[in-house]
This record gives C-alpha cells, structure tokens and sequence, in this order.
C-alpha cells in the first residue's frame, strides 16, 4: 500500500456506531422519534431518486478505493438504500482528513435495502457505492441548491489511499 494507505472495515449499520454522524430514523412509536429534526438553511428540502453505479468508483481487491468525501453545511441529508447492498464512508464534521492522520476519523457502513440514515450538516460523506454489479438505488432527501453546498476534500491528490472492505 501507499504511503497514507488505509483500510477501512465496513460495520453494520447501528444507531451507537452511527450517532457522530447523524442518526438513524425510528418508528412513529419510539419515544425518541422527533429528538433530532431535519435542517435546511436555505429552506430548499427536496426529495428525488437517486443512483451510484459499480463504475463510478474504483475497485481495489475485494475494496472500493475512497477517493474524495463531500459534506454539505447548510443541509442535514437522509437516504435510504432501495436496492442490494452497498457501503459508504464517513467522517464528523470538522474532521481534517487531510492532515497527518487525519482519515483515522473516518468510518465505513454496510448498508441494506430499505436501511435508512440521517446525515448531520457537514458530515464528510462518499456515497452509499453498490457492492454488487448493479447501481445503486437510493430514496434522498437534502437541499435543492445542494451543488453551491458541495464541499469535497480530495485524498487522492493529498496522497491519501483509503479503501473500504465491506
């Protein structure tokens, strides 16, 4: 591996394991349901389908290579996988994963169909990416003007090598 080289083991999905990130959805039933609220800055909250095909990221072994994150300050953002498994990786907010050690921050999750999460406002994030050879289905809701809220760090270009197993 590279210098920098890392690798990250992707873990079930579980609201403890989650909680520096965001949080996970709860039945209408739970007495914590409604603790933590969605946020939109710009007041733009818009839900659409979107999709991560197996060709947009970089295969490495039995591992996809994490090549940038992305995190959005004005937005908190919920997705729900809709189809076969997939992963994604991330980091909490104000983490500066380019620094020396800086992507020991960062987490990985297997995600399940119809497995949903809550990002927090700035949680650095990549993907969810399908581990199959189909993309990726996903049920998104964030800020319409996401694209001027778009933040990336590129860990490629600071020599960073991280790869997630799921």
């Amino acid at each position: 591996m590279a210098e920098g080289a890392r690798t990250v083991v992707a873990q079930r999905l579980a609201a403890d394991a989650w909680a520096p990130f965001g949080w996970i959805p709860v039945a209408d039933t739970d007495a914590a349901d409604g603790a933590q609220r969605l946020e939109f800055e710009w007041q733009d909250a818009h839900v659409n389908v979107i999709s991560h095909a197996p060709d947009e990221v970089e295969r490495a072994g039995d591992g996809l290579r994490c090549d940038r994150l992305y995190r959005h300050l004005t937005h908190t953002q919920v997705l729900m996988a809709l189809n076969g498994p997939s992963v994604i990786a991330v980091a909490p907010p104000g983490s500066d994963l380019t620094a020396p050690g800086g992507t020991d921050a960062v987490r990985a999750f297997r995600l399940e169909p119809f497995e949903s999460l809550v990002l927090h406002r700035g949680t650095w994030h990549w993907g969810p990416f399908p581990l199959g050879s189909e993309p990726v289905r996903l049920f998104n809701v964030q800020g319409f003007g996401y694209a001027r809220d778009n933040e990336s760090v590129d860990l490629k270009g600071a020599g960073v090598e991280l790869t997630v197993v799921a």
